[in-house]
């Protein structure tokens, strides 16, 4: 199921606000709405901010171009896009505007159908990026899993050696010594299996989730 994407509307005009507000509800976005600067930086920047904003560029306390300033030398990690609304639309204007970080300018008055399809290019985009971030970090995840059953693999060799060796006495505890040894291959098919991942299949384990070793690396 597709999750609803929050987005964040920073504008101090009330009437504005609340029609930015509805139509973006209606598009199927989950909106957080403030108004002045302020309070944006702070909504942006907090525990599970949205990570798309739409901002006027004059409001009280931040204005929207330094808003874009001051988020972009930020230490957030998440993707941000960031928009911004404004009456201007000289072209040192725009020029101003994107250089201060913003990804993207509507002018006043505006259109509901490009703001529909800007916002939505901010959607698609964020989502691209979100799905760079998940396939970066599995890579990261399979390397180090793959460096770990590769320096299992030959003190499991040893092991089984040894198992392998003592069976073959006589006056030995075979029924222990072969459950070393069957254990010690399962160990070993697991490695195998896990060098095998290519993509990533979870399964619930207890209050969580884990990864599914088998359907991952079909």
């Amino acid at each position: 199921m597709t999750s609803i994407m929050k987005i964040l509307v920073a504008e101090d005009g009330r009437t504005a606000r609340s029609m930015l507000e509805a139509v973006l509800t209606k598009w199927g976005y989950e909106v957080t709405t403030v108004c002045d600067g302020t309070q944006a930086l702070g909504a942006l920047q907090g525990a599970d901010a949205p990570n798309l904003a739409v901002l006027d560029w004059e409001m009280p306390g931040i204005s929207g171009p330094d808003l874009c300033r001051k988020l972009r030398e930020g230490a957030r990690q998440d993707p941000l896009y960031l928009i911004l609304l404004t009456g201007r639309n000289k072209p040192d204007d725009i020029a101003h505007g994107l250089e201060s970080g913003a990804d993207d300018y509507i002018a006043k008055p505006y259109n509901i159908t490009e703001l529909k399809a800007r916002v939505d290019a901010g959607r698609r985009l964020l989502t691209l990026q979100n799905q760079m971030r998940e396939r970066e970090k599995l890579q990261g995840v399979l390397e180090m899993a793959g460096a770990v059953c590769h320096e299992l693999n030959q003190p499991l060799q040893i092991v089984l050696g040894y198992a392998e060796m003592l069976l073959e006495e006589e006056d030995n505890n075979s029924d222990t010594l072969t459950t070393i040894k069957k254990e010690i291959d399962r160990i070993g098919e697991l490695t195998r299996r896990i060098m095998k991942i290519t993509r990533y299949q979870a399964k619930p384990y207890l209050e969580s989730r884990i990864i599914d070793i088998d359907q991952s690396s079909d």
